[in-house]
């Protein structure tokens, strides 16, 4: 007599989550968009820049949601001593703020990604499925952008310049 295949599909393995804003209800909000997904799980909330170090020393997470403007240390500095410490995790800034300067300190101090809060919900997965699989992640209104300053600096051959600058 044949077994029949078992129905139940084997577990998925779940991302783990760390996330650290000094809002609450932001962060509880924050919290109820991410756990509406099956695959990620939230581990932890912290409240300031020292907080979520300590968290990521003791929990461990793949991806860590970290707003910008924190107590103690702010998002860039505790994001640069998470990556010194745990090169593995990574870390999807989160500001309020789009402008192109805070975008480049936050990919400077190690950030895998950087969303706006004013972004839609759909993209906070999605982003954190794609830094947890080692990519980067913006929000689209920062992708277009990068995208045009990429078309201007590949149509001018800077980059090819720029290269051949520091090689000679």
């Amino acid at each position: 007599m044949k077994k029949q295949a078992s129905l139940v599909s084997a577990p998925t393995d779940q991302i783990t989550v760390l996330l650290a804003d000094d809002h609450p209800v932001f962060r509880k909000s924050l919290r109820e968009l991410v756990e509406l997904e099956e695959d990620i799980d939230v581990v932890g909330e912290a409240t300031n820049g020292r907080e979520v170090v300590e968290l990521n020393q003791s929990l461990q997470p793949e991806v860590i949601i970290m707003d910008m403007a924190m107590p103690l240390l702010n998002g860039l500095e505790a994001t640069e001593l998470i990556r010194e410490t745990h090169p593995k995790t990574r870390v999807i800034m989160l500001s309020a703020n789009s402008d192109p300067e805070y975008i480049e300190q936050a990919m400077l101090c190690g950030a895998s990604g950087y969303l706006i809060k004013q972004s839609s919900a759909q993209f906070l997965a999605k982003g954190i499925r794609e830094v947890q699989k080692g990519n980067t992640f913006f929000s689209a209104s920062i992708s277009r952008e990068l995208r045009g300053e990429c078309r201007i600096i590949f149509g001018k051959g800077e980059l090819v310049k720029r290269t051949m600058a520091q090689m000679g």
